[in-house]
Order: C-alpha cells, then sequence, then structure tokens
C-alpha cells in the first residue's frame, strides 16, 4: 500500500498550487483521504478531508474558502486545489488515509487515527 503526494513546489503569495494523492496496491476509491501539513517546528495539523464518496468534506478553519479538496475516484486520486496562498501555508504536506473503508474519524484532523501515509510534497510561498 502506497500513497504518493505530489504537486508541491514554490509559490509567491497570492498564487495556486494543486496538490495530488495517488494510491497504489490500494484502491483510494473506498477510503476516505485527508491532507496534512508540517511546517517546520510545528506539528502535524489536518487540513482538509474528503469521504470515500465525495459527499462529504472538512476543512481547517485556517484554509476555509481558499482550499478545495476533490476526488477523481476512476483515476484513483484525490486532489487539493490551494488558491490564495500565503506564507503562513508552507509546510510539508501529506495525503493520508484511515485504516477502515468508507470511514472517517469522528475527529478527522486526529493524526494518530490515520494508518496509511504518503512521503509528503514540500510547499513553499515566498511573501
Amino acid at each position: 500500500v502506497q500513497l504518493q503526494a505530489s504537486g508541491g513546489g514554490l509559490v509567491q503569495a497570492g498564487g495556486s498550487l494543486r496538490l495530488s494523492c495517488a494510491a497504489s496496491g490500494f484502491t483510494l476509491r473506498y477510503y476516505a483521504i485527508c491532507w496534512f501539513r508540517q511546517a517546520p517546528r510545528k506539528e502535524r495539523e489536518g487540513v482538509s478531508c474528503i469521504s470515500s464518496s465525495g459527499r462529504s468534506t472538512y476543512y481547517a478553519d485556517s484554509v476555509k474558502g481558499r482550499f478545495t479538496i476533490s476526488r477523481d475516484n476512476a483515476k484513483n486520486t484525490v486532489y487539493l486545489q490551494m488558491n490564495s496562498l500565503k506564507p503562513e501555508d508552507t509546510a510539508v504536506f501529506y495525503c493520508a488515509a484511515p485504516g477502515e473503508r468508507h470511514w472517517i474519524p469522528s475527529v478527522w484532523a486526529d493524526v494518530d487515527e490515520y494508518r496509511y501515509w504518503g512521503q509528503g510534497t514540500l510547499v513553499t510561498v515566498s511573501s
């Protein structure tokens, strides 16, 4: 089972990036997929989450209205569209999945509830 996050890079404040989370050895459509991020010297935090069906989405207050999570189950991929990026969004972004199908933890941003993790992709937003 492997999740692969990609799409990070260097962008100026106000710019946009789209992150992708692809899966191998893993049928992504059966699982909720969530994005987390970890900035230097900070704890990993939940950014956004989408249910296996795509009907339910969740966002951290800090990204509401700027980030959009979506999924294309036919392509076995989840996306995070990030607009109006700020320097404080600079972090390594990870995608993750819980160990159970069709399930989102009651506290979706609890890192301990996720079994599968991608390797991370670095997003750097310059001011």
